[in-house]
């Protein structure tokens, strides 16, 4: 079971794996063919049934985000005139380029924006 784990990265072969090694467990003690399924079967789900849930759980959540994306939603000071051609912006310290969203919207100097996308290194403002 630790083979197929490692091939196709599927975590529910991981839980079978240790279901596999309490019925080989079982075997060691004595345990017979129909108990050491048993085993198996039982290990196998209790754990799937209480790992899915948790896992399911923090894949959801995904994680914090990074990079451009981290900066999307986020506000910044105008430096220079940001026009639909281009501008400058202050955005998490750094100066970057920026042009508005609507390019018939004009933001002055010393105006706050919101960052809706970043496209390439320019930031898009509204």
């Amino acid at each position: 079971m630790g083979i197929p784990l490692v091939l196709t990265a599927m975590p529910e072969f991981g839980m079978f794996s240790v279901g596999a090694v309490a019925a080989a467990v079982t075997a060691g003690l004595g345990g017979g063919l129909v108990v050491q399924v048993i085993v198996f079967a039982v290990v196998s789900t209790a754990l799937i049934a209480a790992v899915r849930p948790v896992a399911r759980r923090h894949r959801g959540q995904g994680g914090a985000t990074t990079g451009t994306d981290a900066l999307k939603g986020r506000q910044a000071v105008v430096l220079e005139r940001v026009d639909g051609s281009g501008g400058r912006i202050k955005l998490a310290g750094e100066v970057w380029s920026a042009r508005a969203l609507d390019s018939g919207q004009v933001y002055e100097p010393g105006q706050t924006v919101d960052v809706v996308d970043i496209d390439g290194a320019t930031a898009v403002v509204m």
